[in-house]
């Protein structure tokens, strides 16, 4: 019995060790939620008036928006004043209400980046609690991430939601086929306008959670944005049935991108 104490007393310090890692990681989590934005058009005279397109995430002084560039839509109908918008977070229509408005925010947009499919917004009105962005080079194989967006938010709803995975690698974004009769055209055009590297991740990230924050459990820093096109239609152009495997630009072209759109 003295023994079964003793080991437990020695087992105490890890324990509390562990619960307030877990307690930091939990609130870590609410704070980048609030910083989450659905993505999408808003069309007053439509039903439903917001048509969610994909997540994006606050950073900078709270009112510039980011995403992936194929996120947004090619075209917009100005007879019809449609606008490109973002639900805010925590924020969802009341279906018993009729009178219940989604609260859609309009964004503009202010910069984009098609060789890394990332685009900036600029948020109409209140900023949000903005994201701090880490170098994506100090990132390393095996360590643990987070992202939180809006996974198949067309048919779960704007309710956002956290993955856990690990930097399973840092692989280039393009690699030379075995065989020309296995290159494909994006590929060849990756190839031709220079690769770079993305992070790879043991996690499943689904439509819609493009654009979603990839961020450091501990500390919320952003050290990468997901991307469900860009890269897997490069990385996975040859396979008839593409992997689950989930990838991430760096943050270094987020960076890039903000210090352009200055």
């Amino acid at each position: 019995m003295l023994r079964a104490v003793a080991a437990t007393l020695l087992l105490l310090p890890t324990l509390l060790v562990a619960d307030l890692a877990r307690a930091d990681r939990l609130a870590t989590i609410e704070r980048v939620r609030a910083s989450v934005v659905a993505i999408g058009t808003f069309e007053r005279t439509r039903s439903p008036q917001f048509q969610f397109l994909g997540t994006g995430f606050a950073v900078g002084d709270g009112t510039i928006i980011v995403t992936n560039s194929h996120v947004l839509p090619p075209l917009l109908d100005p007879a019809r004043q449609e606008t490109i918008a973002v639900l805010l977070p925590g924020r969802v229509k009341d279906p018993k209400d009729p009178k219940d408005d989604i609260h859609a925010r309009e964004v503009k947009q202010v910069a984009i980046d098609t060789s890394s499919d990332l685009a900036l917004l600029k948020l109409n009105g209140a900023a949000l609690p903005p994201l701090k962005i880490r170098d994506s080079d100090t990132v390393r194989e095996g360590q643990d991430v987070l992202f939180t967006g809006f996974p198949i938010g067309a048919v779960l709803g704007p309710f956002p939601a956290t993955h856990k995975g690990m930097v399973s690698a840092i692989t280039p974004i393009a690699i030379p086929q075995a065989r020309a009769a296995e290159l494909q055209p994006q590929t060849v055009r990756r190839l031709a306008s220079g690769s770079f590297p993305v992070l790879q991740l043991d996690a499943t990230a689904y439509p819609g959670s493009s654009g979603s924050p990839v961020y450091d459990p501990d500390t919320g820093e952003v050290i990468g944005i997901i991307n469900m096109v860009l890269v897997k239609s490069t990385k996975e152009s040859a396979l008839s049935q593409p992997s689950g495997i989930s990838y991430a630009v760096p943050s270094r072209h987020l960076q890039a991108l903000l210090e352009k759109a200055r």
